[in-house]
């Protein structure tokens, strides 16, 4: 089964879903998913719309009382030392970037807490950019999928990924095989990933 028919499959079982992190806008996006780090979206989104309510914009974050934020997080993993970056990254963007996302990785890898990980995720959800963020996800369908070997690394992972798949498809592919690992390829579930996925070509008469 070639990496398109992949796609394919998983398009028509994912129509036009998007990620499951809540944000308006990139700078939403980008200190939401530096607060997904060993926690799940749906904790925080509990937390960010109070957090964006108090502190809606990079200049707004900057200059807040880190107590104040904690507060607010205090709900998820690791809430001080997250706090600690999403303001240090708030007064970068201020600093540094007239108090925008920036549009590309190396300039996003250069804010607090903004690893390859975090910039691709904003650069192809919160901009449509071509990027393949690897997770825990990804990395295990991957694998599962033999579009990656079992000993490679993230990044070897990412750099196979974005060889074997359009580069038009990047972004999209991204969300895809992260909601196939998430919700049927899991790492409970050892069932062979290309028999999940035969059922699914099947369900929707591919």
């Amino acid at each position: 089964m070639d990496v398109n028919m992949i796609l394919d499959i998983l398009e028509a079982e994912f129509p036009e879903k998007q990620g499951e992190l809540d944000y308006k806008n990139p700078f939403e996006l980008l200190i939401a998913v530096a607060l997904s780090a060993q926690t799940t979206d749906a904790a925080v989104n509990k937390v960010t719309p109070g957090l964006f309510e108090r502190y809606p914009t990079p200049q707004a974050l900057a200059k807040a009382n880190p107590e104040d934020v904690e507060a607010l997080i205090s709900k998820i993993g690791l809430y001080r030392n997250k706090t600690k970056f999403i303001i240090a990254c708030s007064q970068m963007l201020v600093e540094d970037f007239n108090g925008e996302v920036p549009q590309n990785r190396k300039a996003l890898m250069t804010l607090p807490g903004v690893g390859r990980k975090t910039a691709n995720v904003v650069l192809s959800e919160g901009f449509g950019l071509p990027a393949i963020a690897v997770d825990t996800h990804i990395e295990r369908v991957a694998k599962r999928l033999k579009l990656a070997k079992p000993d490679d690394s993230v990044l070897k992972v990412e750099e196979k990924l974005m060889r074997k798949i359009p580069r038009e498809r990047w972004a999209r592919a991204h969300l895809l095989l992260l909601l196939f690992g998430r919700y049927y390829s899991t790492a409970r579930n050892h069932q062979d990933a290309f028999e999940i996925l035969e059922a699914l070509k099947e369900k929707h008469n591919l």
